[in-house]
């Protein structure tokens, strides 16, 4: 099949190069303008771009897919269809309708839950157990198309968004070749049902505090959602402490209760309180420190801290 391909950060990629294995003739690929990366902020390709120029693939980066000069080149590629991972802009109507089998698009979760820009992370940040992915024909409602196919992916105790994204972008691949594959074939798409309808919207820094007031199932969701990005945090003595991975903790002799925030470290455990019990902190980065073992963090210590911050007002913001 004649494609254009769409798509901007490294999820994205599996799918390209599975297209490409398929044997579909890739006439372009569509991806964000450079971006500022790195502490120098120096414009950088996306992920997508760098793989399809090693590719040999004609890149395109539309400020918008608005864009006249984008429409115009689009057109003259004449694409069947548009397979779109994680492009991160919305394709209007008139762009939507060149491809004569329209945008395809593949989604990290199974529609019609967890519509949006974060559906891994809100799926683990909800507690769920399964999650998915879904391929669908693109439409100007936010992910609301009809759908081709889908898949299940099950979320481990301990897994975080990069861990749960990087299965599910590749089992993904696999689903949109087979998924343009029905469209050859020229199987419907079926419309999504009006239950079961959440929204993932991007999760934002304030989002990621931690109140300690929160039971500890619910805090340790909270920090392996936000994992890598951008990262649940606290304050220890002022200064901000983010928490990479965690788990709720089963109170023993060497895990006694513990007041929220309120800190408590063996020798090779570290744990902390919250509303309900006791959270065991597992990799967290201190400030102006790097990413490490919460024990080998707490061993670092001269004198562990009492707790973290939790005035009331502060958590609130």
């Amino acid at each position: 099949m004649r494609i254009v391909f769409a798509g901007t950060p490294e999820p994205a990629v599996p799918s390209l190069e599975a297209l490409v294995a398929a044997g579909h003739e890739v006439v372009g690929v569509v991806t964000r303008p450079d971006a500022p990366a790195g502490r120098g902020k120096k414009l950088t390709a996306s992920p997508v771009a760098r793989r399809a120029e090693e590719l040999g693939l004609e890149v395109v980066k539309p400020t918008h897919p608005r864009d006249e000069g984008f429409v115009t080149w689009l057109t003259a590629k004449a694409p069947e269809a548009c397979p779109v991972v994680a492009y991160g802009a919305l394709v209007p109507d008139h762009v939507l309708a060149i491809p004569t089998h329209g945008w395809i698009n593949l989604h990290f979760s199974v529609l019609p839950a967890w519509r949006g820009a974060a559906p891994v992370q809100r799926s683990i940040m909800a507690g769920q157990e399964m999650t998915g992915a879904t391929t669908f024909e693109l439409v100007a409602e936010l992910d609301a198309g009809p759908v081709y196919r889908t898949l299940e992916e099950p979320i481990g105790e301990l897994d975080t968004s990069a861990e749960l994204l990087d299965r599910l972008a590749h089992r993904g691949a696999e689903l949109l070749v087979q998924t343009l594959q029905d469209v050859e074939a020229g199987v419907a798409p079926t419309a999504q049902g009006e239950e079961g309808i959440t929204l993932a919207p991007k999760l934002t820094v304030d989002q990621t505090r931690v109140s300690w007031q929160q039971p500890a199932a619910s805090i340790a969701a909270l920090v392996r959602g936000a994992n890598p990005n951008p990262g649940a945090w606290t304050t220890l003595e002022g200064q901000r402490f983010k928490l990479w991975l965690a788990r709720p903790a089963q109170l023993t002799a060497d895990v006694e209760a513990l007041e929220p925030g309120t800190l408590h470290a063996t020798r090779k455990q570290v744990f902390v309180g919250t509303g309900d019990g006791v959270l065991e902190l597992l990799r967290v980065q201190a400030f102006g420190k790097k990413e490490m073992a919460a024990a080998d963090w707490a061993r670092g210590m001269h004198q562990l801290p009492s707790g973290f911050d939790t005035d009331t007002e502060e958590q609130a913001r």
